[in-house]
């Protein structure tokens, strides 16, 4: 099984990963570590993948899931199996597993330096552009400058191609994100209403206008690996990868 291990000066406390495509059960197009139930895939090859996952990372508890929406709410994380309707999830507890689900979007694994508290952000074009990047930080008590976070792997620039809508959403952004400029150098126009957008700058945009200065990854491209990562632009029906975040 492979997986990814965030490169940040996180505190011992505060483990984190991100699972790849391989090492797991299921087959045809969610083939093989698929951690989603929703995306049709049998559901005991995604609950075998999940103990697979769970013993190599020696999973405290079972993980928080998300019904994610593409929208802005923060959730703090449980225990207890249900799964909560948000695109974020937080604690401040021990052995409680903050997860998103990505194939494409970005992951955001934050954490404090202190190691007392985490959150796993699921920042697909509209919860960016909403502001679910603020929302999870404005969970945390320490400031925003004690704050680490970590990009994963998500879809590069030259395979993101966006709309007219997605380019004016950020743009609505400034000058809370900076100035226009700093919005728009995220964006390269390919044609008269066609751009392709850095998810990646748009995050550390994002990230640095909410008071956090230390950001770390981006630039893993989920498209442009096909046997590492599931890509829902470049593949339609596929699995799922899940960032996981937790004090240990």
């Amino acid at each position: 099984m492979s997986i990814i291990l965030p490169d940040w000066p996180a505190p011992n406390t505060v483990k984190a990963a991100v699972s790849t495509r391989r090492g797991g059960l299921s087959a045809a197009a969610w083939r093989s570590l698929n951690l989603a139930y929703h995306v049709g895939d049998n559901a005991q090859s995604v609950e075998k993948n999940w103990q697979l996952l769970g013993s190599l990372l020696r999973l405290p508890a079972a993980p928080q899931l998300l019904e994610q929406v593409h929208g802005v709410d923060v959730v703090h994380a449980q225990s207890d199996g249900i799964i909560r309707c948000a695109d974020a999830c937080y604690s401040d507890q021990r052995a409680v597993v903050c997860t998103v689900m990505t194939a494409d979007c970005l992951p955001i694994l934050i954490c404090g330096r202190a190691g007392g508290e985490v959150a796993a952000v699921h920042a697909g074009w509209r919860g960016l552009a909403g502001g679910v990047v603020a929302n999870a930080i404005s969970q945390f008590k320490n400031r925003p400058d004690q704050l680490l976070a970590w990009l994963g792997p998500a879809i590069s620039q030259p395979h993101f191609e966006v709309g007219e809508d997605v380019y004016r959403a950020f743009l609505a952004n400034t000058p809370g994100w900076g100035s226009r400029q700093q919005v728009d150098a995220c964006f390269l126009r390919t044609r008269t209403d066609r751009w392709q957008a850095d998810i990646f700058s748009l995050a550390r945009l994002a990230l640095s206008a909410s008071g956090i200065t230390a950001i770390f990854g981006g630039g893993q491209c989920t498209f442009a690996d096909p046997e590492s990562f599931y890509s829902y632009r470049r593949d339609g029906q596929t699995g799922r990868m899940a960032s996981l975040i937790w004090i240990s």
